[in-house]
């Protein structure tokens, strides 16, 4: 059975506004529901493990509801990244939130856990603000989104929540730092840009369209596997 691995954040502090954030919910919900119908075995991790704190808890989406009535109203118990190898993930798969701009970035141990999905021809993924957790994955000793065709939460959409002041950065401008060739679409639709085995999606929007694209990459690379047999 494929194996995929699933990153939820948590921070749970909205920069100093006294707000919470964290994952957000349609953006695990939606890709659970397209994994789910593949029959991929989904291990989620989180950088302290245990409840992540979610974000975004909209129960007008009847895949949220689906995702809380399986999973129970704080969402699937994670573990820490230490726990896990590897070399049983045929795919890793960023969930955004706000709380990601805070807790991805800096963490060796997901970034190496990606790095080593990546070398060994798994699939790198992320969605919305999840992008943050890609700034500082290397391969070969180059970053991985380093010359590659990315798509994340951009500048507008940030200042269209109104939030441009608040998160440690911007995460469009630090893909294009980190030599990502940054593809914004209309602010709030799908966007969804795949490089290959990277697949990155835009916003809340997107999330859907960016698990069906992990699919097709994740059987792309095991049928390469398979011809290398």
């Amino acid at each position: 059975m494929t194996q995929i691995l699933m990153v939820l954040s948590s921070h749970e502090s909205l920069g100093d506004t006294g707000k919470s954030t964290g994952w957000y919910l349609s953006e695990a919900a939606h890709p659970w529901k397209v994994f789910s119908g593949a029959d991929y075995d989904m291990t989620w991790v989180s950088p302290k493990g245990g409840f992540a704190p979610i974000d975004g808890k909209d129960l007008d989406d009847e895949t949220n509801v689906a995702f809380l009535d399986a999973f129970g109203d704080r969402g699937p118990e994670t573990v820490t990244p230490d726990a896990v190898d590897a070399a049983d993930f045929d795919a890793i798969f960023y969930v955004g939130g706000h709380g990601t701009m805070w807790d991805f970035p800096d963490n060796a141990d997901l970034s190496s856990l990606a790095s080593s999905i990546y070398t060994d021809g798994g699939v790198v993924a992320a969605v919305c603000h999840g992008p943050a957790g890609l700034l500082n994955i290397e391969v070969d000793g180059k970053k991985l989104i380093d010359g590659k065709r990315v798509a994340g939460f951009t500048n507008a959409e940030e200042a269209g929540v109104e939030l441009t002041e608040v998160v440690p950065f911007l995460l469009e401008d630090e893909l294009k730092n980190a030599g990502a060739d940054h593809h914004a679409g209309p602010d709030f639709e799908e966007n969804v840009v795949v490089d290959g085995r990277l697949v990155t999606g835009q916003n809340p929007p997107s999330a859907n369209a960016v698990a069906t694209a992990v699919v097709a990459a994740v059987r792309a690379a095991q049928a390469v596997d398979v011809a290398d047999v």
